[in-house]
């Protein structure tokens, strides 16, 4: 690995179902990044030290069969046996994204929307899709520019894959408003057709009030998002890739790499060294 991979250091927890563990780490590696793939079993052991890194990714995937509730026992492991690194890592600043399933987790953790620094304390849920039924599909994000989440400076339209069963955002009473008023809703779903934000199925895949998609905590350092950025890397990961070459508008790269390389310089910049 580069000198230059290596001033960036990213963990991406897996295990216990997750699968989406060398995706995750091919985006923060395309971004310049140094990426492990850490059992969590080894994280709550010490063979591994969230110390040594500058992001720290919860994946998608099933943890624990999705039985009880997305997320819910492998936010409980951590609770309770890596509270105090976890704390210590957000409180240093240091980046945080949890993507699906581990977007599910880092809010029954608290790390979002952490409103008033209030890290631990959960303050919104993922509950089950308002259609009822598992969803696997594509939508179109739209990023909220007055924002301060780090991921997604820069970013306005967003097309990205979605697969999940328990994506309805439910925030505690009074939350919603300062979620507005703070700018902590970082992605909405939108209407392809409009690329406004919409409550209208399929564009809103789960029913999520005020079409949310994504969130961050206040200082936008740590981000949550149901839809699967590091699904997107290559432009032929879209399903219409072969009308958008003909159209002569297929990206480069896949545009949910621009999430992970928003983080990477954005640690590079600011966190590491």
């Amino acid at each position: 690995m580069s000198a230059l991979r290596q001033d960036v250091r990213a963990l991406v927890i897996t295990g216990f179902g997750l699968n989406c563990e060398r995706e995750t780490a091919a985006a923060f590696t395309a971004a310049g990044a140094g990426a492990d793939c850490v059992h969590l079993n080894d994280l709550l052991d010490g063979h591994a030290s969230l110390r040594d890194y500058q992001i720290l990714a919860f994946i998608g995937g099933f943890s624990f069969g999705d039985h009880i509730g997305a997320g819910t026992v492998f936010a409980n492991r951590l609770r309770h046996r890596l509270r105090e690194p976890l704390a210590e890592f957000v409180a240093a600043g240091r980046l945080v994204i949890g993507i699906c399933n581990g977007f599910q987790t880092i809010t029954r953790l608290g790390l979002v929307p952490a409103l008033d620094d209030n890290w631990f304390h959960q303050e919104v849920a993922l509950a089950q899709n308002a259609q009822g039924l598992f969803r696997d599909d594509w939508i179109l994000l739209k990023a909220n520019p007055a924002s301060r989440c780090v991921f997604t400076q820069g970013i306005d339209l967003l097309p990205l894959p979605i697969r999940h069963g328990e994506g309805r955002l439910v925030p505690a009473p009074g939350v919603l408003d300062r979620l507005e008023q703070e700018n902590l809703i970082c992605l909405r779903y939108a209407d392809p057709e409009t690329g406004e934000p919409t409550q209208a199925f399929p564009h809103n895949p789960n029913g999520s009030v005020n079409a949310i998609a994504g969130i961050c905590s206040p200082n936008g350092r740590v981000f949550g998002l149901m839809p699967h950025p590091e699904a997107y890397l290559s432009p032929f990961n879209h399903p219409h890739w072969t009308r958008q070459q003909l159209n002569g508008v297929l990206p480069e790269k896949g545009l949910g790499q621009r999430i992970f390389e928003n983080a990477v310089t954005f640690a590079r910049t600011e966190l590491a060294g």
